[in-house]
């Protein structure tokens, strides 16, 4: 339940903010331009909140927080005075609607900057790409790429981190080929593996797109030796003591060690188990009844123990962070990158490379906020550039119901010298509409397939 409550809230906040941006670019360009602003609204339905300013422009907080909007005056809805007739927005030049319906997507592309700069500024604590292992009989295994090696670069874009390895990866769906550049650690020579990704396999809600390769990161020994037990824990109320080493469970070897118990032990909710345990030299069986947990809408077995691990290394561990001028230059990049990326992806869906299983709604954008809010501010800033980033997008395609479709009619009336008829407009609406419901239906689907599949 705290982590719906989680989930929710830190979704209405990242939702709330990046609505704000959004509809503050329409507003603040409507204003320049002369146009007279009637509603800023932030969500929809019956109003929370709402102030009136000097200006006539009511500002309202409404109780559905699943978008906004800003009316303006025009006198294609709207009875005007004479005297406010060139204060309408329907009477501003194409190049100045233009502006003013750009301007929402675009306050987007620059809120997620100034959000990538202040992450910068603050430091990110990462990984380095280093290579752990490598999957026999892989693509990886196929172009000889080593383990213990870090990645430096794929596809000719540079990787600090993972997050660098699995974005870069994800742009090169669809090649033939992926070209990825490593170097060991007692070496300054960069070697170069040609992947051969014609048949690559790769579905993101099964899989990452490094392990479909047969690359596995590196991680720090992990041991079947427990070195926590958690106070009033079932593990505790069972007899479980920190020292004691793993063998079996319900008679089963644990082949793998811990990452075999971890995974085993949530099959068991609420649900009384045989631990078989080292502990001094001697086994011994223990009876223990994993607590039921609610994890993504799923009942899941939860013991309250923490293996024995090895730290990280030190030379593996990095902050990405700039200075106070240069992570100017970072931000854009970064934002740069993501904007191509996104566009990219929304062409690789519609030539089929990408499969429209990758959709997500509103319910994986949720897990996502809270999650990110969870690791702390600096994470949930990077949420909520992608997130920005990813809206401004959305608004951006030629989609009637949308700032896209707005801009696409008004470019026709440029290059045609008059507006786009009345009734090819409303046909248009309407068909954006039903193109509109039915992304946000697959979206809806696929989250909910997450959630209980």
């Amino acid at each position: 339940m705290f982590e719906f409550i989680w989930n929710l809230a830190s979704f209405v906040i990242a939702l709330g903010i990046l609505v704000t941006v959004h509809e503050y670019g329409h507003f603040w360009v409507a204003r320049k331009n002369g146009v007279k602003v009637e509603r800023f609204s932030v969500g929809f339905g019956k109003a929370l909140w709402r102030k009136t300013s000097i200006d006539g422009t009511e500002y309202v907080v409404a109780m559905i927080p699943l978008g906004g909007y800003v009316k303006m005056l025009d006198e294609r809805v709207d009875d005007v005075s004479e005297q406010d007739k060139d204060k309408t927005f329907n009477s501003k030049s194409v190049y100045q609607r233009i502006a003013i319906i750009a301007a929402g997507p675009f306050a987007n592309f620059a809120f997620a900057i100034l959000a990538f700069y202040l992450m910068f500024l603050i430091g990110v604590p990462s990984i380095k790409p280093i290579i752990g292992d490598i999957s026999v009989d892989s693509i990886a295994a196929h172009a000889q790429v080593p383990n213990n090696v870090r990645i430096v670069e794929v596809a000719g874009r540079e990787t600090k981190d993972w997050q660098d390895v699995n974005l870069a990866l994800v742009g090169e769906i669809g090649s033939d080929s992926i070209v990825i550049k490593t170097k060991s650690s007692d070496s300054q020579y960069v070697s170069s593996h040609k992947l051969l990704t014609k048949e690559w396999q790769f579905s993101p809600e099964k899989t990452s797109a490094l392990t479909s390769l047969g690359i596995t990161p590196y991680r720090p020994n992990v041991y079947n030796e427990l070195a926590r037990v958690g106070k009033d824990s079932p593990a505790e109320k069972s007899g479980l003591q920190v020292g004691d080493k793993l063998i079996a469970l319900n008679g089963e070897p644990l082949a793998e060690g811990w990452l075999d118990f971890a995974k085993k032990i949530k099959l068991y909710p609420n649900q009384a188990v045989d631990i078989t345990i080292e502990r001094a030299g001697d086994e011994q069986v223990i009876k223990v009844t994993p607590k039921g947990v609610e994890q993504n809408k799923k009942l899941i077995g939860y013991l309250g123990v923490s293996p024995k691990a090895d730290s990280w290394p030190q030379e593996y561990r990095i902050e990405i962070s700039y200075g106070l001028f240069s992570a100017i230059g970072e931000s854009v990049k970064r934002t740069w990158n993501l904007v191509t990326l996104s566009f990219d992806m929304i062409g690789k869906l519609i030539t089929g490379d990408v499969s429209v299983k990758n959709l997500s709604g509103p319910i994986a954008i949720a897990q996502g906020a809270g999650d990110s809010a969870g690791y702390g501010f600096v994470y949930f800033l990077g949420f909520l550039a992608l997130i920005s980033i990813n809206l401004g997008i959305i608004n951006l395609l030629p989609l009637p119901v949308l700032d896209g479709g707005h801009l696409l009619y008004y470019v026709i009336e440029l290059l045609t010298g008059k507006p786009v008829p009345e009734n090819i407009q409303e046909a248009g609406f309407k068909f954006g509409a039903l193109a509109l419901l039915a992304l946000m239906g697959i979206a809806l689907f696929n989250d909910f397939s997450r959630v209980l599949g």
